[in-house]
């Protein structure tokens, strides 16, 4: 099941695309549905609110009046928490019992306003956020909701920015143009990425470049899309993972890579590496094992000992390197990244290499092949710059 969470500001036209993805074939559950059915008259939640907030957020009818709410909890942020804390417990109960009952082949998506702000990027394979410019946001909500400027504007002011949002998001749906265009984007994202991702995921297939090697610019991304990658494979391990660190040319600021973004994951033992609660847990997070690359060629003569997995994700093609965190493989992975880094003579000679390479016309797997003597040329020159 490829879980996907759906966010943007308010007056995004989130539930617009949450209601595209629906008719495409996904399970939407809609946070906003789940947290007005936790207070719906009889409910638990429901009484801690009146004790709390009292009879003036309560209509005639003995119904939450939820603008009269809102209006107290947007403006003050320890009334926002008291509420959270009341009613957060009965959502995620209800949530997991929905998310539950969704069948594992199914693409599910949580359309959840708070995604950034509760730092919740990492629950799932995907953060989708809808994009539009606050001015636009504000004039929505006043032409179509009906609010005041001043109540929209604390409303978007007690959100996320969105610089933060950028942060969080694997995908970000343009949605300043037309109904068409953001329905064109919805349609191509689930044709081109959530859907084969979903297939991915459910048979363990890991997404690969194609064989033809090329190089791609450095990309000012690459840094919070490994973050965000890191985060997911920490909430799956627990403590399992020693440590999780990005690696390779997509570490190094300025440097052409593959787009490829290398992870490291320390571990104490590969013994734990090998629990099937640890493959497990990686492989429903979306990056399976990938049973026959076992060791590195060593820079010291030996044969440096590692486990790998790949990424299901079709629209962005992660290696997830496993070594032990005492090991000459696991060193040397941080020292070299750190040497390229700080060292800008070698981070030139090895673009130099890199596109030399590109010229002759390589395969990927050639290309790795190609680089080995190079990297056993530098040993000295990495371990000797490494600190430790």
């Amino acid at each position: 099941m490829l879980r996907v969470g759906l966010t943007g500001g308010i007056g995004s036209g989130k539930s617009t695309v949450a209601k595209l993805l629906a008719e495409l074939g996904a399970v939407v559950i809609d946070a906003d549905a789940v947290a007005r059915e936790v207070v719906e008259p009889g409910m638990p939640a429901l009484t801690a609110i009146r004790e709390r907030f009292g009879d003036a957020v309560f209509g005639t009818d003995g119904g939450l009046d939820r603008p009269a709410l809102g209006r107290v909890v947007f403006t003050d942020s320890g009334a926002l928490a008291d509420l959270e804390g009341i009613t957060h417990p009965a959502i995620w109960k209800r949530t997991a019992e929905l998310m539950s009952a969704v069948p594992a082949e199914t693409v599910v998506v949580h359309d959840m306003p708070l995604i950034v702000e509760k730092h919740m990027g990492a629950d799932y394979h995907l953060v989708i956020v809808v994009g539009v410019a606050e001015e636009e946001r504000l004039a929505r909500l006043v032409r179509d909701r009906g609010m005041t400027a001043e109540d929209a504007q604390s409303r978007i002011d007690a959100q996320a920015d969105d610089e933060a949002r950028c942060a969080a998001a694997d995908i970000w749906l343009d949605n300043n143009g037309t109904r068409e265009h953001l329905e064109a984007q919805v349609r191509k994202l689930w044709a081109e990425r959530l859907e084969p991702f979903n297939e991915n995921l459910i048979h363990g297939i890991r997404a690969r470049r194609p064989d033809a090697l090329t190089l791609s610019e450095p990309n000012d991304d690459w840094p919070a899309e490994a973050a965000r990658l890191i985060a997911r494979i920490e909430r799956a391990l627990g403590d399992r993972a020693v440590t999780v660190d990005h690696i390779g040319s997509t570490a190094v600021p300025g440097l052409v890579a593959k787009d490829v973004i290398d992870l490291q994951i320390g571990v104490r033992s590969l013994a734990d590496a090998d629990a099937p609660d640890f493959v497990e847990a990686l492989g429903h997070s979306g990056f399976p094992r990938v049973p026959d690359s076992t060791r590195d060629n060593g820079k010291d003569g030996t044969e440096w000992p590692k486990r790998f997995h790949g990424s299901t994700d079709p629209g962005r093609v992660v290696h997830v390197h496993v070594r032990e965190v005492d090991g000459s493989g696991y060193r040397w992975a941080l020292d070299f990244r750190d040497w390229l880094r700080t060292d800008t003579q070698a981070r030139e000679e090895y673009a130099a290499l890199k596109m030399s390479l590109l010229a002759q016309r390589l395969t990927t797997d050639k290309y790795a092949d190609a680089k080995e003597p190079w990297f056993d040329s530098v040993h000295e020159r990495v371990t000797g710059h490494s600190p430790g």
